[in-house]
Order: C-alpha cells, then structure tokens, then sequence
C-alpha cells in the first residue's frame, strides 16, 4: 500500500484508524470521507489536486482500507459518525470543509445533525442518504453474512472484484482494482468485508432523512448519471429536501465517480469550495 500510505493513526472509539493529510498545514482545511466497500484511495487523485489549495485531511474509517480490523467491531453507521465526530474534534477542526462520498455521506449528514458538527460546506459524492438503498446483491449478502464468510478465499475474492468492478461505468484499471480489494482478502479482510455490510442497517438513514430540511450550510450534490448503485434520481431527491443543495451531474461516471470522472468531479468540487455561498 505504498502507493497511498497512511502514516498517522487516531485511537477511535471503534478501533484504531489510520489518517494523514495533504498541503500545507494552515490553509482552509478540507476532509475527504470515502464510502464502502472503499478506503482513502479513491480520492487520492481529488486530494493532491485540492492539497495546492487546501489542507486535506483524508482517513479510513475503523474496518476499511488501513485502519482495524477485528472481530466483533462495530462498523456501523452510528460508529462510523461517531468516530468522524472525535476525528474532527482530534484535528482542532471546527468548521471545515467536507467532501463525502458514498456511505462517508450518511456519516458526513449524521455527524451534523446529531452530533452538531459545523461546516463551513459540505459536499456529497452519490451518497447514501434516502432510503431505501442497496442492492439485491447488498441485502442478500447482510442477511446471510455467516454463510458468505465461509466460502473459499478464492470464491471470495472473486466476488469482492466483481462487485467494486460494478461500481465503475468505465472500467477500472486493473491495478487500482486490485489495490481496492487488496484490503478485503485474507484472515482478517474477509470477514470484515461481511462485517460492515452485515452492519450496513437502513434505520441509520431513516434516523435523519427527515431533518435534512434543517440543514443550513451551502450543499454540492454530484452524481454520476450512470451510478447502477443508487439511481441518479436520488440526487434529485437530496437536492428537493435540503434548502441549501444544488446539483452537479457528472456525465458518464458511475457510482466511483472519482475513478471515472475524476477532472471533471475535481473541477466542480473546486469551484464549490471556493466559493460555496
């Protein structure tokens, strides 16, 4: 992993988690929150852009990517929001800039609506946001997680490659395929694949969706127009229920958006935090 190494490591409430950032300490902090099944590395190429600018903070959440991996670890979306909560407080950031893809959505959205984390704005990257969210093959796997941890490494390893390889409209390249499965193979990536989708519980998002008519600060919703994930409508949907929101389509791009489009997602996301009013 020395392609995208993480070289600081915070003490969470759920595990150990490692972090770094990017760009001169003192400028306007920007912290990057990735989704799952990923890690850090899928915004590698948007934050050495953003480090000319900003400060970028950029972390794996407790059982992805770097950061630990043990059993019986609570991976959940309550704990992940918790954890960005004393992450931010760790880092002395009291109103940064947030950009959040994925399920790094929900946390963002949930960390400021129950734990009243200020932004200065926030970003969302095809979240997880409405309900109701997952796909078959999601929902089949968190229902039979026990059974799915037992198949042969090499079943297993197959299914990880196929199902990020869905998440891409264009294809990824083979070497970033296999550094994003990287962390779901052997002894302790396998279950802690099942692990956090076993965990991945709708009612987390039904906690807040009613309240995002609350939020105040100046909101960026992109999609990618070709997410098989979750539907491009919902952008739509966001957008309608958060006063401050507008919408950046990003055409072409799937559910990875940073991997298909990364300079045009590069590009909107800096125009927004330039001046995000």
């Amino acid at each position: 992993m020395s392609d995208w190494p993480l070289t600081r490591t915070f003490r969470s409430s759920s595990g150990s988690v490692r972090w770094d950032t990017l760009g001169d300490p003192g400028r306007d902090p920007v912290v990057l929150c990735h989704g799952t099944p990923f890690s850090s590395y899928v915004w590698r190429a948007v934050a050495r852009a953003l480090a000319g600018r900003y400060q970028v903070f950029v972390w794996d959440m407790p059982g992805y990517g770097a950061s630990q991996m043990s059993d019986g670890q609570d991976v959940s979306l309550a704990a992940q929001s918790r954890v960005f909560t004393e992450l931010l407080a760790h880092w002395e950031l009291a109103e940064p800039l947030v950009v959040a893809h994925d399920f790094g959505g929900a946390v963002s959205l949930r960390a400021h609506l129950l734990h009243e984390v200020r932004y200065r704005a926030l970003a969302l990257v095809d979240p997880v946001a409405l309900a109701p969210w997952g796909s078959p093959f999601f929902r089949l796997v968190g229902e039979h997680a026990h059974v799915f941890e037992q198949l042969p490494p090499a079943l297993h390893g197959a299914l990880v490659r196929e199902y990020i390889s869905s998440a891409s409209s264009r294809g990824l390249h083979p070497a970033v395929l296999d550094r994003l499965v990287e962390p779901w193979l052997g002894d302790l990536g396998q279950p802690a694949f099942y692990r956090q989708i076993a965990q991945a519980d709708q009612r987390h998002t039904n906690q807040i969706q009613h309240r995002y008519g609350e939020i105040r600060v100046p909101t960026l919703v992109c999609w990618g127009q070709e997410d098989t994930w979750i539907p491009p409508v919902k952008g739509h949907e966001l957008v309608a229920r958060i006063p401050t929101a507008r919408l950046e389509p990003v055409p072409g791009a799937g559910h990875l958006v940073q991997e298909d489009a990364p300079a045009e997602l590069t590009a909107a996301l800096v125009a927004f935090l330039q001046d995000p009013r």
